[in-house]
């Protein structure tokens, strides 16, 4: 297979372990205000209006915001849910930043590594792009660009949001190869000229609870993304 001069990234879940993470976060942020959560189940919640948030963008009109901001609306919503109150607007705003913080996969640094001898990488997220800086600067990754949602002012899996990454570095979709651990992201990515690759998550939503092998047609799957990158000869 011809190596593609690019590669785009899903980054919740296919590189960043977000779930254990932002149960991490919730509880140093809410258990010294005396709070005994189940904290799993909080990341589960406020990853939960994730699409619903996204959806008043994609589809209802709703004028284009970052998603830092969709996921402060989606904190204030879902803390009366736990009977969580009296927090003050320093901590909120920490905890909301805890999207920034959030830890990768052991593959995910030194598999970016691997693909950016031959080719360029980037995120294609939903995240801003500070979020992405962040996150990049917390845990190695070494993008070539930063790319996605807010340079195309809307989420995936809307066409735009993918073709303007290919856009962005002059090159047709067929030498871009999106890779990601869902695949509904790569069914739509295939459907606008992009190659796919498929990473193995299986506990992405708790054990068992992710994607073992793609459940679409991909040019490559790999159980990780270091196995990806040997899949494709790198």
């Amino acid at each position: 297979m011809t190596v593609p001069k690019a590669f785009f990234f899903d980054v919740f879940g296919t590189l960043v372990d977000w779930r254990t993470s932002i149960a991490r976060e919730a509880e140093a942020t809410l258990k010294p205000l005396g709070y005994a959560l189940d904290w799993l189940a909080f990341a589960d919640a406020w990853r939960g209006e994730y699409q619903s948030a996204m959806d008043e963008i994609r589809y209802k009109g709703r004028t284009f915001e970052k998603l830092d901001v969709l996921h402060r609306g989606n904190l204030e919503k879902i803390l009366p849910r736990f009977k969580v109150s009296g927090v003050s607007e320093a901590q909120l705003r920490h905890l909301n930043l805890g999207w920034h913080r959030l830890d990768a996969w052991p593959d995910s640094a030194p598999g970016l590594t691997r693909l950016k001898r031959q080719s360029m990488v980037a995120p294609v997220s939903n995240g801003n792009i500070s979020l992405m800086v962040a996150l990049a600067r917390r845990n190695g990754f070494p993008w070539d660009a930063i790319l996605g949602s807010e340079i195309a002012h809307d989420f995936k899996p809307k066409p735009r949001v993918y073709l303007a990454a290919c856009e962005a570095l002059d090159l047709p979709p067929g030498e871009c190869m999106m890779v990601a651990a869902h695949s509904s992201d790569l069914a739509q990515a295939a459907k606008n000229g992009l190659r796919t690759g498929h990473i193995a998550r299986p506990n992405e939503h708790g054990p068992g609870k992710g994607e073992p092998a793609p459940t679409v047609p991909v040019d490559v799957a790999g159980a990780n993304l270091v196995d990806l990158a040997s899949k494709l000869g790198i």
